[in-house]
């Protein structure tokens, strides 16, 4: 549920590219059309124009970009441009950087992506970095982090829909005997959560909730100050319901003192394609306010224009 719209005719990549290269030229630059363009393509699209930039001017239009564009619009457009895996390949690795370091980053790849969509990352990841994203990982986190995040971002979850309710039944009760014990950090819920498939933990879960009475969830709130705990919650979350998740992370980086367009600027550009619009509707209900209202009040420029065009508001 893609928020991203596509004019009815799009114009070829080689006319994509020599009108973009004329937004670049002369003085000042014509961040409009740059908006009109790249906000109204889709992936595929814009690897072509991508490719064929590159044929033509002999540029890659990402540096290009990274030239004439400033702040957050410049942040948002190098995000949204690239290809998804390569887009996320640079995400983790900012993410295992000392002064961007973020698990919650490297969790929210790992954990809402797709198993083939996540193998294309780790691929994207080993062509940039030459390292692994495992080994980065592994290296830049410590202790219970470590355990937990080293087999999410490794994992090939199997995507189909069959469920096995007698493990389902087995392995909730393994939850429970480990929360209750406070063995948060255990080696056999470690790999409940990093390797079943989505539909198998939701029938787990399911069955949690049902037998024990509680959301797994509200048995992991023990310590509201726990890092590690929030940061298993979150990772619950986002295999089960993800757009319950990200409603989150936009209410919370909207309704910030001074507005944190890091959240804003990677919730928007990696979701526009896959479920915006589920996560609009999460929003809407949850606040009582639709998410352009919330953006536009809180954002301004180029930045707005580029942000409202992803979620399918933009009259750019």
């Amino acid at each position: 549920m893609a928020t991203v719209t596509i004019p009815p005719s799009v114009p070829s990549p080689a006319e994509d590219s020599e009108l973009l290269r004329k937004a670049f030229a002369g003085w000042g630059t014509n961040e409009d059309l740059i908006i009109q363009i790249l906000a109204h393509r889709n992936s595929a699209q814009r690897k072509l124009i991508r490719q064929t930039y590159a044929d033509i001017f002999k540029e890659d239009i990402l540096k290009e970009l990274d030239k004439e564009l400033s702040n957050d619009f410049e942040r948002i457009v190098l995000l949204w441009t690239p290809d998804p895996a390569e887009r996320d390949a640079l995400l983790a690795n900012e993410a295992t950087k000392r002064l961007s370091a973020s698990n919650w980053v490297l969790m929210e790849i790992a954990c809402t992506r797709s198993s083939h969509d996540l193998f294309m990352v780790r691929q994207a990841y080993h062509a940039r970095y030459k390292r692994s994203i495992e080994e980065d990982v592994s290296y830049h986190t410590t202790g219970d982090y470590r355990k937990l995040l080293v087999p999410l971002v490794s994992s090939f979850r199997y995507e189909g829909e069959e469920v096995n309710m007698t493990l389902a039944k087995s392995e909730a009760k393994i939850l429970h005997e480990k929360i209750s014990e406070k063995a948060y950090d255990h080696e056999e819920l470690i790999r409940i959560l990093t390797t079943r498939s989505k539909a198998q933990l939701n029938a787990t879960l399911n069955y949690y909730n049902n037998e024990f009475g509680n959301a797994i969830n509200k048995d992991l709130k023990t310590d509201p100050k726990d890092e590690y705990l929030t940061l298993l919650r979150a990772t619950i979350k986002c295999l089960t319901r993800p757009e319950k998740y990200y409603e989150k992370v936009l209410r919370l980086a909207i309704n910030k003192v001074g507005t944190d367009e890091g959240a804003l600027t990677r919730v928007v550009a990696t979701r526009a394609e896959v479920d915006m619009q589920r996560i609009k509707e999460e929003y809407h209900r949850r606040n009582s306010v639709p998410l352009d209202h919330a953006i536009s009040g809180d954002t301004s420029g180029d930045y707005k224009k580029m942000l409202l065009a992803l979620i399918g508001h933009g009259d750019a």
